[in-house]
C-alpha cells in the first residue's frame, strides 16, 4: 500500500506493489500518456517475477547483505554485452553519426584550403583562412550551449533532427558556394548544427545504454569523431586532382549524407526513456525500456531489471527537481543561479579543473595540425602536394589507431598517470620541431633527415595525444563534479572546449606566417604547462568513490549530495523494492 505525503508523491511501506504518482507536465511528443501506474498489483505477481531463478533474458541482479547495495546487468560487458543487445548497440552506432559529421568537417577543411581550384578561385590571406576555420568552433560554442534547452523543451530525437537540419543547410551553402563569405557563413550555420550534435548525440546515447554498456556506447562518439577526420581528409585528397570546383564541392558536399541519414533516422529511434519519465509518461517510459532492453512490453510489466532501471530514473528526476527547485517561478533567475553554483567556493577548484582539461587539450596543438596539416607540413620542408598531404593524412590516421588502448586501459592506468605521460611526450615533440625548424627552414633540402625527424616528432605527438588528453579530457569533467552539478559542469566544460577550438582555428594561420617555429614552441609550452598541471592540481578519479574525491578537494559537496540521493530513494521506496527482490532471494 501507499502512504500520501505532502510533497505530490506517494512512498512504498509495504512493498513494492505500487510505486509513487506524481504530478508532471504532459507534453511530450515521443509517445502517448499513460493512466495507470507501472508497479501496480494488476499488473502480475511482482514476487514471482522478482524471484531469482525467473527470466532474466541473460541478465543478473544482485542485491547485497546490507539491503540498500545491488548491482544489475542485462547481460555481459565488453564485446559479448554488445552483440547481446545489438539493437541498443545500432541505435547508439546510429546516433553517433553526429560525432561524424564534426570529425568529417574538421577533417575535410584541411584539403579544401590547399585545392587549386579553392586558391585560385579565391585567393585568401592567414587571417582569412582562419576566420573560415574558425566560424565553424563559434557556432558550435553558441549550438552546444542552446540545445540543451530545446532537448528539454522538445525531446532528444526531435531536437537532434532540428540540429541535423541545420547542419545540413550549412553544408549545402558550402557546397553550392559562389564566394567566400557564403562558404564562411554556411561553415557558421553548419558549426551550430555540430555543436547541437556534439551534446545531443552523447546525451541520447547515455540516457538510452544499459547500465553495463554505457562507458563502451559512450567512446562510440570519440571513436566517430576521429573516423569522421580520416573518412573527411581523405574524401578530399581523393578529389584533389578533379578539374574545376567539383574538387572542393564533391566533399563539402557529401557532408549532407550523415547529416540527412541521421535526421531523417530520428524518426525510427526510441524516444529516452529518462526523459518520458521526467515528463510522467511513465507507460510510454517503460514501452521504449522494454524496446531497447529487448524484452516483450508484458514481460517488462514485472522484469526486476526493467522495473529497477525504471524506479532508478524516478529518483533521479526527483533528485534534480529538488536541487534545481527554488527562488519561485522565474525560469531565467533559476537557471542563473544554477550556473552560478559552478563558481561557488566550494566548487570552483572542480570547475577549474573541467575548464583547464578542455583548455590544455585544444592548446595541445591537435586541432591546428587537423585543420592546417598540410600548411604545418610545408613548413617543415615537405616538398610536393602529395607527399604533404599524405603525411598530413597520417595524423588522422595515428590518432585513429591512438584511441583503442585509451578506451580499453584507461581506468587501469588512471587518468593521472596518462595526462602526466602525454603531456611529456607532446611537449618533447613540440621543442624538438621547434628547434629543427628554427636551425633548417629555408634549408630543408640540405637536411632532409631533419624534416623527416620533425614527420616523426608530429606522429609522437599524435600518438600520445590519443592515448591521454583525447580521450581524459572527456572522462574527467564528468567525474569531478557532484551529481546534482554534472551536466551543467561539463556543459561548460564542453563551452571551453569549442571556445579555445575557436582561438586555434582563427590564430594558427597568422601564427604560422609568422613564425613556424615560435608556433610549435608556443603549443610545447602549453604541454608542458599541462604537464605541471596534470602534477600538482589534477586529482587521481579512476575508480575512486565520490566521498573520496570529496577528500581530494577538502569538501563535502559530494557527500551531502549522496545524502540527499539517499533520503529520495527511500522516499520513492527504492531500498523496499530491492529488499523484497533480496527476500525472495533467500527464502525463494
Amino acid at each position: 500500500m501507499t502512504a500520501p505525503r505532502s510533497d505530490g508523491y506517494s512512498t512504498l511501506v509495504d512493498g513494492p506493489e505500487s510505486v509513487h504518482e506524481h504530478d508532471g507536465p504532459e507534453h511530450d511528443d515521443d509517445a502517448e500518456d499513460a493512466s495507470t501506474p507501472l508497479l501496480s498489483a494488476a499488473s502480475a505477481p511482482l514476487l514471482a517475477a522478482a524471484h531469482p531463478h525467473a527470466d532474466l533474458r541473460g541478465g543478473t541482479l544482485t542485491v547485497h547483505s546490507d539491503g540498500e547495495t545491488y548491482a544489475y546487468a542485462y547481460g555481459p560487458p565488453g564485446l559479448a554485452g554488445l552483440l547481446h543487445n545489438s539493437f541498443a548497440l545500432g541505435c547508439a552506432v546510429f546516433a553517433s553519426l553526429g560525432g561524424l559529421t564534426f570529425g568529417y568537417d574538421q577533417g575535410v577543411i584541411a584539403n579544401v584550403l590547399v585545392m587549386k581550384d579553392f586558391t585560385e578561385r579565391w585567393p585568401i590571406g592567414a587571417w582569412e583562412r582562419g576566420l573560415m576555420t574558425a566560424v565553424l568552433e563559434l557556432g558550435c560554442l553558441f549550438g552546444a550551449l542552446l540545445s540543451g534547452v530545446l532537448a528539454d523543451r522538445l525531446s532528444r530525437r526531435s531536437s537532434i533532427a532540428i540540429a541535423c537540419a541545420v547542419f545540413s543547410i550549412g553544408s549545402a551553402l558550402q557546397c553550392w558556394a559562389y564566394s567566400l563569405t557564403q562558404i564562411t557563413i554556411g561553415r557558421a550555420i553548419g558549426g551550430f548544427g555540430v555543436g547541437a550534435l556534439s551534446m545531443l548525440s552523447p546525451l541520447y546515447m547515455a540516457e538510452i545504454s544499459p547500465p553495463e554498456l554505457r562507458g563502451s556506447l559512450m567512446a562510440l562518439e570519440q571513436f566517430s569523431i576521429v573516423l569522421g577526420c580520416v573518412v573527411g581528409f581523405w574524401t578530399g585528397f581523393f578529389t584533389r586532382n578533379i578539374s574545376g570546383s567539383a574538387s572542393w564541392r564533391i566533399p563539402l558536399g557529401l557532408q549532407l549524407v550523415p547529416g540527412v541519414l541521421l535526421g531523417v533516422g530520428t524518426y525510427f529511434l526510441p524516444p529516452s526513456p529518462r526523459l518520458l519519465v521526467m515528463r510522467g509518461k511513465r507507460e510510454a517510459a517503460l514501452a521504449s525500456l522494454a524496446k531497447l532492453r529487448l524484452r516483450p512490453l508484458e514481460v517488462a510489466r514485472t522484469d526486476p531489471l526493467v522495473l529497477t532501471e525504471l524506479l532508478e530514473m524516478e529518483v533521479e528526476v526527483a533528485l534534480l527537481q529538488k536541487t534545481t527547485q527554488s527562488h519561485g517561478k522565474n525560469v531565467w533567475r533559476n537557471e542563473a543561479l544554477a550556473w552560478a553554483r559552478l563558481f561557488d567556493k566550494r566548487y570552483i577548484d572542480r570547475t577549474m579543473i573541467g575548464i583547464l582539461m578542455m583548455f590544455f587539450q585544444q592548446w595541445s596543438g591537435i586541432n591546428a595540425l587537423i585543420y592546417y596539416g598540410p600548411l604545418l607540413m610545408r613548413s617543415l620542408g615537405l616538398n610536393g602536394t602529395t607527399v604533404n598531404l599524405l603525411v598530413a593524412g597520417g595524423v588522422n590516421i595515428v590518432q585513429f589507431f591512438a584511441v583503442f588502448p585509451a578506451i580499453l586501459y584507461i581506468d587501469k592506468w588512471g587518468r593521472k598517470p596518462l595526462l602526466r605521460t602525454g603531456s611529456i611526450f607532446m611537449a618533447t615533440a613540440h621543442l624538438v620541431i621547434a628547434l629543427l625548424i628554427f636551425q633548417f627552414e629555408g634549408h630543408w633540402e640540405d637536411h632532409p633527415l631533419a624534416a623527416w625527424v620533425a614527420v616523426g616528432c608530429v606522429y609522437v605527438f599524435t600518438a600520445a595525444y590519443g592515448v591521454s588528453f583525447g580521450p581524459v579530457g572527456w572522462v574527467l569533467p564528468s567525474e569531478v563534479f557532484p551529481l546534482t552539478m554534472r551536466s551543467k559542469g561539463v556543459s561548460l566544460s564542453t563551452a571551453s572546449n569549442w571556445l579555445n577550438n575557436f582561438v586555434i582555428g582563427l590564430v594558427t594561420p597568422a601564427l604560422m606566417e609568422a613564425s613556424p617555429s615560435l608556433t610549435f614552441g608556443i603549443f610545447g609550452v602549453a604541454c608542458f604547462v599541462a604537464y605541471m598541471w596534470a602534477t600538482h592540481i589534477v586529482p587521481e578519479t579512476a575508480n575512486v568513490s565520490l566521498e573520496m574525491i570529496d577528500e581530494v578537494f577538502n569538501s563535502s559537496a559530494g557527500r551531502e549530495d549522496l545524502l540527499l540521493k539517499k533520503q529520495v530513494e527511500r522516499d520513492f521506496g527504492l531500498y523496499e523494492w530491492i529488499s523484497r527482490i533480496a527476500e525472495v532471494d533467500i527464502h525463494g
